[in-house]
């Protein structure tokens, strides 16, 4: 799909907390995407993980009320996580990043955005905010 992209855990950590490193370019990301008519994607999984990384559990709650409007949270089905643990068990990668970008590529998104530097590759686009804002 034009104009899809999926979150890694990490940017939509930045976003909610100010004491992150990234969190301004979260900040600037963000603004450029909803200026640009983007669909963000993140998966269901997701909300546990962000809820129990958060260090302000109201403020979380909060931002995830948002995120159930505003984007597309989807599941991993049975396919995804079936290519994600047959590929992780033969190229030895993160199960958690190769089941997102299985994910977002079972979605249709151009690109999967992370600071992880060693973000699987399973033939989507992997950029970050850097990159992504040029």
């Amino acid at each position: 799909m034009e104009n899809s992209l999926f979150f890694d855990t990490n940017i939509v950590l930045d976003m909610l907390d100010s004491s992150r490193i990234h969190h301004e370019n979260s900040k600037v990301l963000y603004s450029y995407l909803l200026e640009n008519n983007y669909d963000i994607y993140i998966s269901e999984d997701m909300l546990s993980t962000i809820y129990y990384i958060a260090k302000d559990k109201k403020v979380a709650l909060a931002f995830l009320k948002m995120v159930e409007d505003e984007w597309n949270i989807v599941p991993y089905g049975k396919e995804t996580i079936h290519k994600a643990l047959t590929f992780s068990l033969e190229n030895t990668t993160d199960l958690e990043d190769t089941l997102q970008c299985f994910c977002a590529q079972a979605n249709g998104c151009q690109y999967v955005i992370t600071n992880d530097k060693k973000f699987v590759n399973c033939g989507i686009e992997i950029i970050n905010y850097e990159r992504f804002l040029k």
